[in-house]
Order: C-alpha cells, then structure tokens, then sequence
C-alpha cells in the first residue's frame, strides 16, 4: 500500500492545524503544536551512521534487563515528579504514577487515583482485551459465498486493511488482496460456465453507527478514522496518504473494487447492493488477514484508531455483545476488570480514545502495565514488544533522539487538544526496568511542544538515573 506512515515535517503540520486538524491530533499522536506561540524546539540531532547506530538495540528487541539492578531511590523519582506535576508546562491536571517492575513498589505518585482523559493511552486496554478474548494466531477471513440465482456475496469478517490487488505476505497492513479474491471467485465461476453474477455485500459481523457519536466530526473529514465496517480496503482511504479522506461506506467500496478486480477476470457484475449471504452457501473464493496479534500490534504501533475499533467489535461479537461501540466498550472494560484492574470511576466512550468521555487513572494504567509484564500472565507479555520504541519505532520515532532514553523506553502516546500523555515501560542506564505513567488534560492552548518537551524530559530522567 506504500504510503507515507508518519508525516513529521513543520510544514505538513502546519497545513493540518489550518485546516481544522488541531483538534484531532490524537489519530497520529504528532499534529498538534507547531502554532504555538512558545519558542520552536532545538532541532533534534541526526539519526546516528555506524558505528553508533549499530550500538542501538533492535526495534522489537528488549533493552537488556540485570534482576540485581539497583532500584531508582523514591526520593529522587518524587523530586522529578514534583518538578513535573508543578512546574507548570503539563498544565493544571497531571497525574502520575512510577513503579518498580521488579519488586512492585510505588517510587512516586501524585494524582495517580484521580482520572484524566486517556487519548490513546486507552489503546492499551483494547490491545490487551483483543489478546485475551481472541485467538491471537487466528485471522479475519473476506470471502465471497454462493447466493440464491445469479447471486454471489461478499462476506466481511472485520478485516479493514485489505489490499486492492494482490495481497502481501510479509505485511498486516494488504496481507489479503481483493485482486487475489476476485481471481479465486472468478475461476470458481468459470468452472461453472457463469460469466455473468450480481454481486451482493453483507457486512453484518458489524452492527450499530459506523461513526461514534462521540467523535469530534473532524475525526472523519480530515482522515484521522474510517467509518467502522466489517470489510474495507485500506481503511476506507480514497487516496495513498495516511490522511487521506475517507469513503463515507467503506464496506460498498470495498464491494465496488471486488466487482471491478472481477471485470479484470472476465466476469461481468450486473450490478452491487446489500443482502445477507445464506447459511448454506458455497465458497467460492476466501482471503486472509494477518494475524490477530500482528494486528493488535500495528494498531498499537501506529496509534490506528479505525484498526482498534474493529478489534473492540471483534472483541464484544465473540463474547456474545452487540458489535457495536457501546459493546465493544462494554466488552473491553469487562475483560480488564476480569484479569484484576481496578477500574473503579473508568469510562470508556469508545475504544481508540477518541471519543469524549472516557476517563481513567494513572493508577489503573499502571495496574495494567504491571500485568503484562508480569510472570502471571506470558500470554500479554507480548504487548510490550508491540508498543512504539524511543527514537526508533511508531509514534515515538521522532522523540527520545538522544541520551540514554533512547531505544529504552516501550510506550503508548496520548494527544488531544489539551491532553498530553504517555504510558509504558524503560530501562534505567543502571538496568533496572521501571512503569511509568504520565497523564495531563488541562494542557491548555500551549499545544504539544511544551507538554511533551516536559514529559520527555521526565522519562529521560528516569532512565539516565544511577541513583540508587
């Protein structure tokens, strides 16, 4: 699909923000800021050439871990603490938490019990909920069934990052290709001496609004999230950009691009519309999504908003709930709660993060992270290698440039207009692994830079610190 997968550039930024774009900076976790009036950040230093680079850890590898560490002193981590919480760059409401993984103890906290608005620190419930509830080996299947007549149905099975032509088996986002399907579907035909079909669309797995009610309408117009639907190619993208606009029906697109792959094949679509493909039909040609936990892990990686909600209404169809936003909030606070977080006072209005409403605490972030990297539970462990990765992977590939935070901390951004937020794990330069949650949504008009440039100056803190 070969489109651009961050857009870092001032300028670009700059044309977002005046477009209305400022509002949704949560879809990429980079937008926001550059209209601030606070003074431009020192340019960061080059990526690094050999031999320096080739000192860094691999992306996808863990920073190496001594079970003899010495542990960070508590009175080191509150004084950073407290020079974060006040020192008045993250705004009026900020919330933190730091634990020893280790040992499990609390090295500093300040409004950690108190909730905030996650943005898309949220992700990481519906990450972890997606890995407990589905078969993370399992994929989502596209496939086109016999109908009644001359009929033929396209069936989603919630997989939105289709290809339009061949699929690719070394990508999640177009490992299954439409053009793969149309050529299976069209052989099946042929073999039956049928050139001639109307095509059908059942998009069911998938019930309720497409669009949450929630949602800022910018969400949409500007390209930071798709309508949800059980099938769709490239996310519903009309162009070969990250932020392109959206079809306002995925699904029918989706449709749309089966019958023109057909037309390549030899085999005329009389015509596409809706209709429910029967119990009994006969395959005709099926497509494969990566799988579940490569899935998971490029949502995660990428902050992609339309991606995770799909896995929340995989998530509330397998546990029997509506596929809907309501049940997929539902289904994913049910599951956390179920592996022993306390969510008491959370709400969840969707489960990307961006809808208005959700609120949760840094305690219960923490709670979270101590769970999947904990013993008890290998099954999530996993979760951390997936999360972006300190100037190297995902929505953190532009922060942490340098020193010694750099390749060492695991974590899952947050930005809205007035939220800034980030949660995971680091190493500290005395190897020593430590959780962290940084949570602010009363940032103000300050735009990004300042928060961030306070909250990544926090971690870099923690994880230079010798300080035992």
């Amino acid at each position: 699909m070969g489109r651009t997968l961050r857009v870092t550039s001032i300028v670009v930024a700059a044309a977002v923000v005046l477009a209305g774009g400022y509002a949704v900076a949560d879809a990429n976790d980079v937008v926001p800021g550059v209209l601030t009036t606070a003074p431009s950040p020192t340019p960061p230093p080059p990526f690094p050439t050999a031999p320096a680079a080739s000192a860094l850890p691999r992306p996808g590898a863990a920073p190496a871990l001594a079970e003899d560490a010495p542990a960070p002193r508590s009175s080191t981590v509150a004084a950073a603490t407290s020079k974060l919480v006040h020192g008045g760059q993250m705004g009026s409401h900020v919330g933190v938490q730091v634990v020893d993984r280790l040992s499990g103890d609390v090295l500093a906290a300040s409004g950690a019990t108190a909730t905030y608005v996650p943005a898309s620190t949220q992700k990481l419930l519906t990450g972890v909920t997606a890995l407990t509830e589905l078969d993370p080996a399992s994929t989502l299947p596209t496939t086109v069934v016999q109908g009644s007549g001359s009929t033929i149905v396209l069936v989603g099975g919630g997989d939105q990052l289709l290809a339009a032509g061949k699929g690719s088996p070394s990508k999640t986002d177009g490992r299954a290709g439409i053009g793969d399907l149309a050529a299976q579907v069209a052989d099946a035909l042929q073999l039956q001496g049928r050139t001639k079909v109307r095509l059908l669309l059942d998009d069911t797995l998938f019930s309720g609004p497409s669009a949450s009610p929630t949602w800022d309408p910018g969400f949409l117009s500007e390209g930071y999230v798709a309508h949800i639907s059980a099938v769709a190619v490239d996310e519903g993208r009309m162009t070969d950009d990250e932020y392109a606009q959206r079809y306002a029906d995925p699904a029918m697109n989706a449709a749309d691009v089966l019958a023109a792959a057909l037309k390549k094949q030899g085999i005329t679509v009389t015509g596409v519309a809706r209709g429910d493909a029967p119990a009994d039909g006969a395959e005709l040609g099926r497509v494969e999504s990566a799988p579940v936990r490569d899935v998971v892990a490029y949502a995660l990686e990428m902050s992609d908003n339309t991606i995770t909600e799909g896995l929340g209404r995989l998530v509330a169809d397998a546990g029997g709930l509506p596929a809907t936003f309501d049940g997929a909030s539902k289904a994913v606070l049910a599951s956390v709660g179920r592996l022993g977080v306390d969510l008491s006072g959370a709400r969840l209005a969707d489960c990307s993060g961006l809808g208005k409403g959700s609120r949760l605490s840094p305690r219960q972030l923490a709670e979270l992270l101590a769970l999947i990297t904990s013993d008890d539970h290998p099954e999530l462990t996993g979760i951390v290698a997936m999360l972006p990765i300190s100037g190297l992977r995902g929505t953190l590939d532009d922060r942490f440039l340098s020193g010694d935070a750099r390749g060492m901390v695991r974590a899952k951004t947050g930005s809205l207009n007035g939220v800034t937020s980030l949660a995971g794990t680091l190493v500290t330069h005395d190897g020593r692994e430590l959780l962290f949650v940084v949570m602010a949504d009363k940032t103000g008009a300050a735009g990004q830079w300042g928060p961030r440039a306070a909250l990544d100056a926090f971690v870099s803190k923690l994880a230079s610190c010798g300080c035992s």
